[in-house]
């Protein structure tokens, strides 16, 4: 029987000490800080003051009432569906244009630009992203038009057709909202296309051209060369995306106001009425703090998520 020795302990390395930041890296922050905190924080703090007031605004005498807007918030179905309805529109913001757009991104670069010219692909580029330029309230009286039940494009094609029981897209609580979505789809496709197109130009052309040589088709030079290059880029469309449509506003204000009974209503929209429509500034301040909180969770979330993967895939 021989005697073993237990093996030595590994020594631990020193922890590695951060060098210390020169006085102009923090000088550099310093008017970011500054206007961070006049826009953003300075502002925030004084709507959660007001969500804990019973107020009708201007003049009106303030009442405190501690906590009792939260408490009447979460009892509230209106709110409730004001925030599951955003979830439709995350889909229609951030999900579907992202993937439409990741694919229309690689067959402008890896097909269009390659059979047709560099020049085809940007003329196609810019018409996906014209949508974009056009001011919310053009984009909202176009799509009103469209959409109107009796003399609107969409109807009239299908009464052309021959449809005889036409749709009411936007006074039907049914299907109002996912006309809504049907628009922020049209508008919103060009973001992902123009970004991913961009992320696309870094990608060693030699890739394809290898991959081409080993006889792989297009979907698998997609799955396998596009798709893991700009797994980066794409988490900042679908992060941005999804801050934009849970605040979204404009087009639910231009299109339906919330209606037909309340079915579009959106966290934004609801603190706006709330706050300036029936004077009840104290609850619409509440509901403001609530979707500033949620929005900030989310967000966080997401970007703890993409370092996660960024520092994996390393």
């Amino acid at each position: 029987m021989t005697a073993t020795t237990p093996p030595r302990a590994r020594p631990r390395p020193a922890p590695a000490h951060r060098p210390r930041r020169p006085v102009s890296y923090w000088a550099y922050l310093l008017p970011m800080g500054v206007g961070f905190g006049l826009i953003v924080l300075v502002p925030f703090a004084v709507n959660v003051w007001y969500s804990f007031f019973s107020w009708k605004g201007g003049a009106a005498p303030r009442t405190w009432v501690g906590l009792e807007n939260y408490r009447e918030l979460l009892q509230d179905d209106v709110f409730w569906r004001s925030f599951g309805n955003t979830l439709y529109l995350i889909g229609a913001v951030a999900v579907v244009p992202t993937v439409i757009g990741l694919v229309l991104a690689a067959l402008l670069f890896d097909h269009i630009g390659r059979s047709f010219g560099a020049r085809a692909a940007s003329v196609l580029r810019a018409a996906y992203y014209l949508p974009q330029i056009l001011p919310i309230a053009v984009a909202g009286v176009l799509w009103s038009w469209i959409l109107e039940t009796r003399d609107g494009a969409l109807n009239s094609v299908l009464r052309s057709l021959g449809v005889t029981t036409l749709p009411d897209w936007l006074g039907d609580p049914g299907i109002a909202l996912w006309s809504i979505m049907l628009m922020l789809v049209w508008l919103q496709i060009g973001y992902p296309v123009v970004v991913l197109m961009s992320a696309l130009q870094r990608v060693d052309p030699e890739l394809y051209e290898a991959a081409e040589l080993d006889g792989a088709g297009w979907w698998r030079r997609f799955r396998a060369i596009t798709v893991p290059h700009i797994r980066t880029d794409i988490y900042v469309v679908v992060l941005t995306a999804t801050i934009g449509a849970m605040k979204l506003f404009a087009p639910v204000l231009i299109l339906t106001k919330g209606g037909p009974e309340s079915s579009t209503y959106v966290p934004s929209f609801f603190s706006y009425r709330n706050f300036f429509e029936l004077s009840r500034v104290g609850y619409g301040a509440a509901s403001a703090t609530v979707l500033a909180v949620v929005i900030g969770l989310v967000a966080g979330g997401l970007i703890f998520w993409q370092a996660r993967s960024v520092e994996a895939d390393r």
